[in-house]
């Protein structure tokens, strides 16, 4: 064990070998996989399926690719972290606290795809309701979110990597994201949900070795109640400062509570954050609510399952000879270092161990970083290029600047990432503090969705005035507990919790303030006639695609779908709300709360039937994120397959538009244009025969 915090476990070949070598191995699967695809299945990456994928993706992969997006360094370090700190409470508020987010983002999900089918950004969406000022300011926080979120998680892989193999911290800043550039430029978002189903893969995979290997074949552990018998003589060896009884196993915790609660604000940060939003613009209309709810349900495992087992058995496991610090505790730098999950590992299963977690943090902040990067270029491409500087850009400029974003946006994390890590800013800080700033924005993109009179006023002003509340509130409230402003006071989790509930707590007084000063009645309808598809057929003819659709014609032909659909959309929408309600209500009251406020301390058979839930739980969220994307989309897995072996190629391409009606046998739409009904009808017959040909 070193003395500078870290913990050296293999020679820095390895730590690059695997940076490189995963990573270069990825981007040619992914480059190549969309090369297969536009060859045998017509996905051409014009503009709309680079930022959107053409709006088609499924539940399965919908459920991934939230997993994937809200999984980061931090969530499988951290939550080990605060664990091992606190006991199994903080395992529970982690998932708890920052999955809630995402089910209640069902419902806006919905909102959005039947208000703004045609919509590729959040930003987009507020621009045409509000104008420049209210959309310049929205565009300002969500890339506040996205830059610093972003850095932080190259902050937080290139730690891990550099204090485990000894590498260079910032050679591993640039070189983690380097291969993600070059398949998210090849394969756009599409690219995106297939390599965050891959990366779910393998973390979910790890994750359940680490589990059977902790509860049952481990010689140090190896059973539930072993592991509760460690807890208990950790507890009396150390007990836990404000837990009940210095307990490891209570939820009466009252940093755990103040933790909790610092999550489920810090949380909302991501909503504002437009990848999120991406996901949702991307989303098939009928998968959005189910696809959400699922990863809510399934992200809520990572956290909640690793900390409850890495993070216990390092707590465990420190007072026994086998411990890599024994006699000694973890010190202040090396629980600052995230380090108790490799060095957890490395005690159950040796140099393995300590390589699979390395696994699993490159998987997480590639993954992450790669949706992040595609949100950010759509956001450069169609609410700042497109909006204000060329907004007659046709699919092929747009193609051009949305690859200009990509690169651009990695050469600024990375160089932020590298300062950032120069003024040894904590991770844990990073991640609990930028909601501080932008969870403002939270309730005011709500009335967006769901409220006429939301005016434009109001938003600018409840934002900026809400953030210089919430800050002030937050630097105040650290002063006045120890009378000075640094990192370390500011870090509290009473500081972060004060911030973070303030950020979004004083929008809902400030909002209907600033409405009934100026208020708006809002067109609903708007959203569906302002904002078009881009214009992508010049793009695609030359890719080789015939039949082609206009723009304004698929923009057309997306509504008069969409009005096809609006009542099973209000539906759904309102069976969200009840899910939202329920899970909200299970999460964070009605099982943490009675355990709190009852002074409960796990008794052994208790401990023994909560880790059998949690293994439930964690097969329950394999099979979604694993094996049900593979077989919702085997029909088009099989053809793939069968124009491989076959070698078929269509003797004539269409556009996907024109083929997905076909495939659907949708012979007509409900639009005014003759000429257009005329064209789907034709197209659909023409790919029919050209199907049936084969």
């Amino acid at each position: 064990m070193e003395s500078d915090g870290s913990f050296i476990v293999f020679p820095q070949s390895v730590g690059y070998g695997i940076i490189i070598g995963v990573g270069a191995a990825f981007a040619i699967g992914m480059m190549g996989l969309s090369w297969l695809l536009s060859k045998y299945m017509n996905e051409v990456q014009d503009s709309e399926m680079l930022s959107t994928a053409k709006r088609s993706i499924k539940t399965g992969l919908i459920a991934s690719a939230v997993v994937s997006s809200w999984t980061i360094g931090s969530t499988l370090l951290l939550s080990c972290t605060t664990t091992y700190n606190l006991g199994v409470s903080a395992a529970w508020w982690y998932g708890a606290g920052a999955c809630v987010q995402i089910i209640i983002f069902a419902v806006a999900a919905i909102e959005l795809k039947r208000k703004a089918p045609n919509a590729h950004t959040f930003q987009e969406i507020v621009r045409i309701r509000y104008g420049a000022p209210a959309h310049i300011t929205m565009c300002a926080y969500s890339l506040i979110q996205q830059v610093f979120y972003t850095a932080n998680l190259l902050i937080n892989g290139s730690s891990i990597f550099s204090n485990i193999t000894g590498i260079n911290r910032e050679a591993a800043i640039v070189l983690l994201p380097l291969f993600v550039i070059m398949y998210t430029l090849m394969g756009g978002i599409k690219a995106t949900f297939l390599t965050d189903w891959t990366h779910v893969v393998i973390i979910f995979v790890i994750m359940l070795i680490f589990l059977f290997k902790a509860y049952t074949t481990s010689d140090l552990i190896g059973s539930p109640d072993k592991m509760y018998d460690l807890l208990i003589a950790a507890s009396n060896a150390y007990p836990v400062e404000d837990n009940y009884h210095g307990s490891l196993l209570t939820f009466t915790s009252v940093n755990g509570g103040l933790f909790g609660l610092v999550l489920f604000g810090a949380g909302w940060a991501a909503a504002v954050d437009s990848q999120l939003f991406q996901k949702a613009i991307a989303a098939d209309p009928a998968g959005a609510l189910t696809g959400y709810t699922l990863g809510g349900l399934c992200w809520f495992t990572l956290p909640y399952a690793l900390a409850t087992t890495m993070g216990l058995a390092a707590r465990g496991l420190e007072i026994t000879p086998d411990f890599p610090t024994y006699p000694e505790r973890l010190n202040a730098d090396q629980l600052a270092n995230g380090l108790v999950l490799p060095i957890s590992a490395y005690v159950l299963m040796g140099k393995g161990g300590a390589g699979a977690v390395l696994v699993m943090v490159f998987m997480a902040c590639t993954a992450a970083f790669s949706s992040e990067t595609v949100a950010v270029s759509s956001l450069w491409t169609y609410d700042i290029y497109k909006a204000y500087i060329n907004p007659n850009a046709n699919g092929k400029r747009l193609v051009i600047m949305t690859h200009a974003g990509v690169i651009g946006f990695g050469i600024i994390v990375i160089v932020l990432a590298i300062g950032l890590g120069r003024a040894h800013f904590d991770v844990s800080f990073l991640t609990t503090c930028c909601g501080i700033v932008v969870n403002v924005c939270v309730i005011p993109m709500g009335c967006t969705l769901f409220w006429r009179k939301m005016s434009g006023f109001a938003m600018v002003c409840s934002t900026t005035i809400s953030t210089a509340i919430s800050l002030a509130v937050w630097i105040g409230y650290a002063y006045s507990q120890s009378k000075e402003v640094t990192l370390a006071s500011l870090s509290t989790y009473a500081a972060l919790a004060a911030g973070n509930t303030v950020a979004v707590g004083v929008p809902v007084i400030l909002v209907p303030i600033f409405v009934w000063i100026k208020h708006d009645n809002f067109d609903w309808n708007i959203w569906k006639t302002n904002i078009k598809q881009a214009d992508d057929s010049e793009f695609d003819e030359a890719h080789g695609l015939t039949n082609v659709l206009s723009g304004e014609e698929l923009t057309e032909l997306v509504i008069s779908q969409e009005q096809q659909e609006e009542a099973r959309m209000i539906r759904k929408r309102n069976i969200g709300f009840v899910i939202v309600t329920v899970f909200v209500l299970f999460f964070l009251i009605l099982f943490p709360i009675p355990l709190y406020g009852t002074k409960f301390v796990f008794s052994k058979t208790f401990f023994r039937g909560y880790i059998v839930v949690t293994f439930i739980w964690v097969f329950f969220s394999v099979g979604v994120v694993t094996i049900y994307p593979v077989w919702e989309s085997r029909q088009s897995i099989a053809t793939l397959f069968k124009k491989l072996f076959y070698k078929e190629t269509s003797s004539k391409l269409y556009s996907d538009e024109v083929y997905a009606i076909a495939s659907n046998n949708i012979e007509k739409t409900n639009s005014d244009d003759a000429d257009l009904k005329q064209r789907v009808v034709v197209n659909t017959e023409k790919v029919s025969d050209e199907d049936s040909n084969k």
